[in-house]
């Protein structure tokens, strides 16, 4: 049985810092929803009513469109282990691009992987749990260290070159780029 709450507690934040991976979902008015799977040691709980996570340059920027155009964001994680739990995070989102005044202290909550693009901070509305007794038992082998060895191994003037381009999300959403790239080690 569903059971909605108003902040974070202390069992809700045990179980989201288990977890290895989450999901957010985005929508605009129009176009696309994007569902993305996160991991990497990558969110945080700012309080019991404010949540974070740090974005990594990847293949689009859907989520930064759709927080500018609506606000809304779901933020999904599930227990592959047991017990099974489902808990959703809903809220209205804003981003912080690598280069703002306000990145590099926000940033001190993250690690600092190579590739940081943006962070995203959410206002909590509600949280929801659920049994989760439909999702698999799973195990996780490792992280992969695909996506920040490609960001470690690039040139950060060329990197800002190649993305300084990409002002637009595949439904044509305006997006803003980021104008510095953060340090950041394996």
């Amino acid at each position: 049985m569903a059971e909605f709450f108003s902040a974070l507690t202390d069992d809700h934040r045990a179980f989201i810092a288990r977890q290895p991976m989450f999901f957010v979902a985005t929508a605009a008015a129009a176009g696309r929803v994007n569902l993305s799977p996160k991991g990497m040691d990558t969110f945080r709980v700012l309080d019991a009513r404010k949540v974070g996570y740090l974005d990594l340059g990847g293949s689009g920027n859907e989520t930064q469109a759709h927080l500018a155009a609506d606000g809304r964001i779901t933020i999904m994680f599930c227990a592959f282990d047991n017990p099974a739990l489902i808990l959703r995070i809903y809220g209205r989102g804003e981003f912080v691009v690598a280069g703002d005044a306000d990145y590099p202290a926000l940033a001190a909550h993250f690690p600092p992987l190579p590739g940081q693009r943006q962070i995203f901070v959410i206002a909590v509305d509600s949280i929801q749990t659920s049994c989760g007794w439909g999702v698999p038992r799973m195990t996780l082998d490792a992280e992969r260290q695909t996506l920040v060895k490609y960001h470690a191994q690039q040139d950060p003037a060329a990197r800002l070159a190649k993305i300084a381009g990409r002002t637009h999300s595949i439904d044509g959403l305006p997006v803003r780029v980021q104008t510095e790239i953060p340090p950041g080690r394996l």
